[in-house]
């Protein structure tokens, strides 16, 4: 019999529907809130304790025992939830995702005038298209610290009330010498500056009387000082919620569906998850998309660390062996997002219909993503894609494979590689979308409700 794909809005039925539609407003909700990985992790954590998870440090000074549910956090920006098996040396079923996305960030020393208008500089953070993120509403979120010490915690922009901000382009009228250029260079990242003001402090004596008025601005309501700006963490994300798209209302339209569509599947299949005979885990991590690096990141060893310490809690000696025992018994989704089929570029050859993921026909398998030749891929094997697809199966869960992108036209990576390298078995498993790492993604309602049961299959 010849294959076919298996759209899901033709074969859920009126309670399934409607719990979709459920799943897809609570997932709208999440994604509005959590537009950077410190509002991620913590909605994550709030939801873990509603949910009865207990902190890593009140767990291990009570021991560890088979059906705790248990939450650790990684300095605000990662966590991971362990609903704990019978013996962790039997390895553990692993749902792991990231929750940064790609943004721009404010620079440690942003602030400065020209043509009355006083501007923050920015570099931005992981793969976009630069001049995407010129001519939108955009928000500020972070955090930045007082000379005395004080955290101020920064969201402004996202309240009807609050104002935004905006990078400007040049006019049309202006433009033909812009326009012969490449797209890669018809905005510099030099040139991705925002606009926060044009008003002056009234004072003729000023040298800059724009920024002098915005530096009085932020140290009369935040007690901000311009200093502050160096050791301050800020982020630039679009301004404003989520949205359905379409008639049908069959989309969702908004900033970081990659990766927080796959995230939010995992933290509602972690919440879920009863305690059986393996441990299960939800993953958060921070930096996937500049390369998984630093103390938050998948190549730390947060994870690993935190592992240990339960073994440990769990037994009445600890031994390395164990650590690598249970790593190795390991069974991963790697969670994170693929590219959906987009007829709109059909002429540009950089799909391969027969094996890209189509919107509308479940959760995205991904043998192996990488570049060109696999490059930096890990590429699952047959005998623990056929233990996914049983669970798929008897779960009835839609699902489809995919590649991200045609053969030699370009390609991505993700965690899988580096959960791998402990012997653990893994394959990328997630929501494919369209306009991936633009500042406002689609994605359909349909493949989040599937990547969603993918996960909560997977830990039954």
């Amino acid at each position: 019999m010849k294959y076919e794909r298996t759209n899901v809005w033709d074969v859920l039925d009126e309670d399934e529907l409607q719990a979709l539609e459920a799943y897809s407003k609570r997932y709208i909700d999440f994604l509005s809130q959590a537009k950077t990985e410190r509002l991620a992790h913590d909605f994550i954590l709030d939801a873990a304790h509603k949910g009865g998870f207990i902190d890593l440090d009140e767990a291990l000074e009570k021991g560890v025992k088979p059906g705790d549910k248990i939450v650790a956090s990684n300095r605000g920006k990662g966590a991971a939830l362990f609903v704990v098996g019978e013996d962790m040396l039997e390895g553990m079923d692993i749902v792991g995702a990231h929750i940064d996305s790609p943004r721009l960030d404010i620079k440690p020393n942003p602030l400065h005038e020209e043509g009355n208008m006083a501007y923050l500089r920015t570099h931005y953070y992981g793969g976009v298209k630069k001049y995407h993120w010129i001519n939108l509403p955009l928000a500020l979120h972070g955090v930045m610290f007082t000379n005395e010490g004080k955290k101020v915690d920064i969201h402004i922009g996202e309240d009807p009330n609050d104002p935004v901000f905006y990078i400007n382009d040049l006019l049309i009228h202006l433009s033909s010498k812009q326009q012969e250029k490449k797209a890669s260079e018809v905005i510099e990242g030099e040139q991705l500056q925002i606009v926060i003001g044009s008003k002056t402090s009234g004072s003729e004596d000023e040298k800059e009387p724009v920024a002098s008025n915005i530096r009085n601005l932020l140290l009369e309501k935040y007690g901000i000082e311009e200093k502050d700006f160096l050791f301050a963490e800020i982020e630039a994300t679009p301004a404003g919620p989520a949205r359905e798209v379409g008639f049908d209302r069959s989309l969702i339209a908004g900033h970081g569906h990659d990766d927080r569509i796959c995230s939010y599947a995992a933290l509602e299949a972690i919440l879920g998850a009863v305690p059986g005979k393996r441990t299960k885990v939800g993953l958060f991590v921070d930096k996937e998309e500049v390369g998984s690096i630093g103390n938050t990141g998948m190549k730390s060893h947060f994870f690993i660390n935190t592992v240990a310490e339960l073994i440990a809690a769990s037994k009445e000696e600890y031994n390395e062996l164990y650590l690598k025992r249970s790593l190795a018994k390991s069974r991963v989704l790697s969670a994170d997002v693929s590219a959906a089929y987009d007829p709109q570029f059909k002429s540009l050859g950089v799909f391969e219909e027969q094996n890209t993921a189509w919107v509308g026909c479940g959760v995205a398998i991904n043998k192996y993503t990488g570049s060109r030749g696999k490059s930096g891929s890990n590429d699952a094997h047959a005998e623990f894609l056929q233990e996914i697809r049983k669970i798929f199966d008897d779960n009835k869960v839609i699902y489809q494979t995919s590649e991200l992108g045609a053969v030699d036209a370009g390609g991505g990576g993700t965690i899988a590689f580096i959960l791998a390298e402990y012997g653990a078995d893994v394959v990328d498993c997630g929501t494919a979308m369209l306009s991936m790492h633009a500042p406002i993604e689609l994605a359909s309602k349909a493949d989040a409700y599937e990547t969603f049961k993918a996960y909560e299959a997977f830990f039954k």
